[in-house]
């Protein structure tokens, strides 16, 4: 990709236009991480890249932004702009086309703002971004205030780069942060929900969670997960502490890679405590039903900031049965299986395991479904059934609504291995008197 991208800057220098590489891409190639997009700015007009370009697409030609497709990859080519007053708190209401230098100055972070030439092997700084990067110092362009009043997006894009890059927010940047968090909600909900997943997602995801409590910005994107802070637990079950801090814990629990449904699934699996919250006559703190009321909160919340229906499905699965572990011991086998062979099982799995090893640290129950899991191995956990409907049908049955019942008890008897064969799960059913025979 990079030398795909070099012979871009080449094409673009030949025709006697400037061009660098620009932005989050030149500051991970100077950390030595791998750049997963490479972007090139230029002098050249949107309509001049297009003429040099055979395969172009006009994604942004009002901002200068043109994307060149070579060698089936989608590079982003921006003229050097200026952006005019941002009315809305998110776009520039204008832009003019201006100097390398003037590009650089509207730019959100000082790291974010250098570009380099490929050519030459240089950096071209022109806001001191590369003796910040060096230092491990986030700091935006100019007046923090000024940047954030801007694009308001930036302020949640503050913690996501302050974390994901593990550096010190500047002390006037992170002021501005925390003063401005309430300005926040002008974003659309699935920018926010964006850039939410690329902070709870990533390895840095507690760091991240930090920074967002700290500036105020988790009480406003998630009040729900706010809400937890000082909601007691018992301690002989959770010495940790309280709700919030159990969920803090366990985020630091997950593996660096976790999914969208796993990491989701840990913030907000005790939402439902703060409501359900009880002492009964002894005393003891109970939670009766948290499980559901955190589904159904966790639902609300995925609805709100508009994830998929696939996301929202698994996520709000994994939150509502994560109290059903403690019963696996006692499940019948075909209960177990069925439980197993669910297609979220293993992010649920790793629910239970930092949820134990967040609080009481007992992990029998998960080891005990990983011995089974072994132990089914060598068969599908939901093999293909041994009769049908049809199969009802031809023996004289009338079909009706005990037909599921009728099917799902056979299944059970298969799961089990009390059935094996078909002429078996008939006699089975015949010898049940199912009041279904013409």
């Amino acid at each position: 990709m990079e030398a795909t991208a070099k012979r871009l800057v080449e094409r673009l220098r030949s025709a006697g236009h400037e061009a660098f590489f620009a932005g989050g891409c030149v500051r991970d190639m100077l950390l030595g991480k791998e750049a997963h997009d490479i972007d090139i700015a230029t002098s050249a007009k949107p309509a001049e890249v297009q003429k040099l370009f055979p395969r172009t697409v006009a994604v942004g030609v009002q901002f200068g932004v043109v994307v060149v497709l070579e060698d089936d990859v989608e590079f982003q080519v921006a003229t050097f702009r200026s952006d005019g007053a941002y009315k809305d708190g998110r776009h520039p209401e204008s832009v003019s086309f201006t100097t390398a230098e003037g590009d650089a100055k509207r730019r959100d972070f000082t790291v974010n703002g250098l570009f380099f030439d490929p050519i030459e092997k240089r950096v071209i700084d022109y806001v001191n971004g590369e003796s910040d990067l060096k230092a491990g110092i986030l700091r935006s362009i100019g007046s923090p205030e000024e940047r954030f009043a801007e694009d308001k997006l930036r302020l949640i894009r503050c913690v996501r780069f302050g974390a994901s890059l593990n550096f010190q927010i500047e002390e006037d940047t992170w002021k501005a942060v925390c003063r401005m968090a309430s300005q926040i909600t002008i974003v659309s909900a699935e920018r926010l929900r964006d850039e939410l997943v690329k902070i709870f997602t990533h390895p840095s995801r507690v760091r991240g969670f930090d920074l967002l409590d700290a500036s105020g910005l988790l009480g406003i994107l998630l009040p729900e997960v706010e809400h937890m802070k000082g909601c007691e637990q018992p301690p002989d079950f959770h010495p940790e502490g309280d709700v919030f801090v159990h969920t803090r814990l366990m985020l630091s629990l997950l593996p660096p890679e976790a999914s969208v449904p796993l990491v989701f699934s840990v913030l907000l699996h005790d939402t439902g405590k703060p409501a359900t919250f009880r002492r009964d006559e002894t005393g003891r703190i109970r939670f009766n039903g948290h499980e559901s009321v955190s589904a159904e909160i966790t639902k609300a919340i995925f609805e709100r900031l508009r994830f998929s229906n696939a996301e929202t499905k698994a996520t709000v699965v994994g939150v509502k049965n994560h109290m059903s572990f403690k019963d696996v011991k006692n499940m019948r086998v075909a209960t177990l299986k069925r439980f197993l062979a669910r297609p979220t099982i293993e992010d649920e799995m790793e629910l239970h395991r930092v949820d134990c090893l967040g609080s009481h640290g007992l992990l029998d129950n998960h080891d005990f479904l990983r011995t089974k899991q072994v132990e089914f191995s060598n068969a599908p956990l939901i093999p293909s059934p041994l009769i049908t409907g049809r199969d009802l049908i031809n023996n004289g049955y009338k079909p009706g609504p005990l037909f599921k019942k009728i099917l799902d008890a056979v299944e059970a008897m298969q799961l089990e291995g009390i059935v094996t064969t078909p002429e078996e799960a008939l006699a089975w059913v015949k010898a049940q008197n199912f009041d279904m025979v013409f």
